[in-house]
């Protein structure tokens, strides 16, 4: 997969985090380089601080989704690029919802549901400052130098 796949309207980008955290702000820089870059300019770009049940009715119109969030995961060592998969679970709470119940969510309710895919990048620090460490920001660059290869065929 290649950001040249999400370079139309009928795409969302969707960057999840918050700035104020230092590398949870890593989904919401993802969308600033796609901005500064001037990348994917016919998709539809969104910022979130979380994923919201409201969610599944902003992707039911879309073909091709692009969720990106920062990870804790210690086995991640720059970034992971998966295609999720609709799975209601037990994520949703007053203050979190999963990728795979929204997408269940879309199924269910707008018998619909785009392809989607989550880009997981790796953070290393989350207390309350600005900015993206080090780490994270090559982690950042690492993801997108991998997204922004041409595609082989």
């Amino acid at each position: 997969m290649t950001l040249d796949e999400f370079d139309d309207d009928a795409c969302l980008i969707y960057g999840i985090g918050n700035v104020g955290r230092q590398d949870d702000g890593l989904g919401w820089a993802f969308v600033d380089w796609l901005e500064a870059q001037g990348r994917c300019s016919n998709a539809e770009l969104q910022r979130g601080y979380q994923l919201l049940l409201e969610d599944a009715d902003l992707i039911s119109s879309k073909r091709r989704v692009l969720f990106i969030d920062a990870t804790k995961d210690t086995s991640v060592s720059a970034f992971t690029l998966e295609r999720a998969a609709p799975r209601m679970d037990f994520s949703f709470t007053s203050h979190a919802i999963s990728v795979p119940a929204i997408m269940a969510t879309c199924q269910q309710c707008f018998q619909r549901l785009p392809v989607v895919h989550v880009l997981a990048i790796r953070g290393f620090e989350f207390g309350l400052e600005m900015g993206l460490t080090p780490a994270a920001q090559q982690s950042l660059d690492n993801a997108t130098a991998h997204l922004s290869m041409p595609r082989e065929y």
